[in-house]
């Protein structure tokens, strides 16, 4: 009985997690994300402490295990790990909602587990973006979302909020499904309600993202350089003359009128960026299209470190400014647990570990204040805010997908711009 007990929890659970799956991109089918959370949250119905947390095990699993599969193509062993550490945050959230009662049927009352998934959800989203070394908030829910109608919520709420609507969309089918019409149908109303708010929200909102509320908006004349290339490369193993040359190359047939030019990370590997031919090539682009021209830079700090750099270049062909990556990479920018680690584990493609910035990702440059997020910052709603909220215009989300073979990181990426543009405003 016990047996058959473990075996109705895992099946439905694992299920439900490869449906979320299935919402976040490549992917993409947003729809299956409500329907996964949906199967979730009927599943926690009447089942014990060990049961629950049974079913979220297996849940993150699902989720995870092909959301974040891409990892295997760096570590098969690391991939294990962080798989059972980012399920461990879903466990816990299974944990906290209530057993529930009775067996469905129009007459029954609503089993208080649906009404409480929606915020164990977003217990374990918000965890999962804080800890440990500085959270992962990449491969989960809210990007699933982030093609679909409850995008909009990012607005009033960033991805929490999109997370919340989705685990309340889901208790709306697993109502549905107990055949509680009616609380279906008020969790549904809830839902669309909100999403509408955040569709209906202004631009610019002070209080919540930057200083442009009711200012009038104007359009810039963007160019994105794309240097091409073989992908699945580690930074240790490319060419970095031949990397600029590429960029170079691509900036060549650009021509005015132009107010803004960016280039990806990492396009500039030097010991120190200043007077260095690298310098006048992008001071030279800036001046011949009388742009800004903003592109990655990796600049060594000492011999065991470096800082992942994005620079400014005025129309005048001069640095004007530079931020430096706050939130980086762990075991991909840096390794934490660097001396305990090196004694067992082989980190030669990582010899050394970025140093982080503080303070918001802006830029002050002549074609305006330029909000920045590099790469993985995009992940977190707190640097696209804080970036609006120090006078951002437009966010940049400049990236580097070299080392990926495939697309599963760079569409997160998107997906995640797609939440901080709404978010922001």
């Amino acid at each position: 009985m016990g047996s058959r007990r473990r075996g109705g929890v895992a099946g439905p659970s694992t299920v439900a997690g490869l449906l979320v799956a299935a919402s976040v991109p490549p992917w993409g089918f947003w729809i299956l994300g409500w329907a996964g959370l949906g199967l979730l949250a009927w599943r926690l119905q009447q089942l014990s402490l060990r049961a629950r947390m049974a079913a979220g095990l297996f849940f993150g699993l699902g989720l995870f295990a092909p959301t974040l599969f891409w990892i295997t193509e760096f570590h098969a062993v690391g991939f294990g790990a962080l798989l059972l550490l980012e399920a461990s945050f879903f466990v816990a959230a299974c944990a906290v909602v209530p057993a529930g009662r009775g067996g469905g049927g129009a007459g029954e009352r609503l089993a208080p587990g649906l009404l409480a998934v929606p915020g164990a959800l977003v217990l374990a989203e918000m965890a999962r973006g804080a800890v440990p070394f500085g959270g992962l908030p990449m491969a989960g829910i809210p990007l699933g979302q982030a093609g679909g109608p409850l995008a909009p919520a990012a607005r009033l709420g960033a991805a929490l909020l999109v997370t919340g609507l989705a685990g309340l969309a889901g208790s709306a089918v697993a109502a549905a499904a107990r055949r509680q019409w009616s609380t279906a149908g008020a969790l549904a109303v809830v839902v669309v309600a909100v999403a509408g708010a955040g569709l209906a929200a202004p631009d610019g909102d002070q209080d919540r993202a930057g200083p442009t509320s009711g200012a009038a908006s104007r359009r810039l004349q963007v160019a994105v350089v794309q240097g091409g290339g073989e992908r699945g490369f580690r930074a240790v193993e490319s060419d970095p003359g031949q990397v600029l040359q590429a960029h170079l190359a691509v900036s060549a047939n650009l021509s005015p009128p132009l107010d803004l030019v960016l280039w990806p990370e990492n396009t500039i590997d030097v010991v120190a960026l200043a007077d260095t031919e690298e310098a006048a090539a992008l001071g030279a682009i800036a001046s011949r299209l009388q742009a800004t021209v903003v592109a990655g830079v990796t600049e060594d700090v000492g011999e065991l470190n470096f800082q992942n750099v994005a620079v400014a270049w005025s129309p005048a062909g001069d640095i004007v400014d530079r931020y430096v990556k706050a939130k980086r990479v762990p075991f991909g920018e840096h390794v934490p647990l660097r001396r305990l680690l090196e004694r067992v584990v082989d980190l030669s493609v990582l010899p050394k570990d970025a140093v982080a910035g503080t303070g918001p990702g802006l830029l002050r440059t002549p074609a305006g204040d330029l909000g920045v997020a590099i790469s993985f910052e995009v992940f977190f709603p707190s640097r696209g805010r804080d970036a609006a909220r120090a006078g951002g215009e437009i966010l940049l989300v400049p990236t580097n997908a070299s080392s990926f073979t495939s697309s599963q990181v760079p569409t997160q990426e998107v997906a995640a711009s797609q939440l901080q543009a709404w978010a922001t405003g």
